[in-house]
């Protein structure tokens, strides 16, 4: 790793395969001790599927969260979520922090961090739409609506890497891992795959 302390940004679409690209990058970097992969807080059962996150009722979030207690947190989908104030001690620590967050605070977070990379997981319309598909959680007008959205979605800047999961898993997952390994490849836009020595 060409250096530690860096706050990764995970964003994308819903569908486009954020928790898969994490899950694939949470095992390989497993025997590390640089890499942190925070739990989110999250107003939803904890057996309820999806990532493995910390349950936590509506008031108990909204205390912690007036007790500056998160260091980002936002309202999706008729949830709340939190990242913890605690990834600021492990980047002070040296260690590299990846997590998956919304759109709405990377403003906040470009003012705040000075080592950051925004990984933003791009995807193929129909392949997006046939993710949504296989889910079976959405009706076919919410499949649409949330195509229109991921066909919006767009996130720029000098510290924006984006990664294309249309391709195979094993190429995008190899350009993910990359990206956390090398956070001065930021300029790069991984349209195509990129094999790993």
């Amino acid at each position: 790793m060409d250096e530690q302390g860096w706050l990764y940004l995970i964003v994308g679409p819903s569908g486009a395969g954020k928790d898969t690209l994490l899950d694939i990058a949470r095992a390989y970097f497993s025997h590390s001790t640089n890499v942190a992969f925070p739990r989110r807080y999250i107003t939803r059962p904890e057996n309820s599927g999806g990532e493995d996150h910390i349950a936590i009722s509506a008031d108990e979030f909204l205390n912690k969260e007036k007790a500056g207690l998160f260091t980002f947190s936002w309202k999706a989908h008729n949830l709340c979520y939190g990242v913890p104030l605690a990834i600021n001690d492990a980047l002070a620590s040296g260690k590299s922090v990846v997590v998956n967050v919304s759109r709405s605070v990377l403003n906040e977070a470009r003012l705040e961090y000075k080592k950051i990379r925004i990984i933003s997981i791009v995807v193929d319309k129909e392949a997006l739409r046939k993710r949504l598909q296989a889910r079976g959680r959405e009706s076919t007008l919410d499949i649409n609506i949330r195509l229109e959205r991921a066909t919006a979605f767009k996130v720029t800047g000098k510290n924006v890497i984006e990664i294309d999961n249309s391709i195979a898993i094993e190429d995008s997952s190899s350009n993910f891992i990359n990206a956390i390994e090398n956070p001065y490849l930021h300029t790069l836009s991984y349209e195509h795959s990129y094999s790993r020595n």
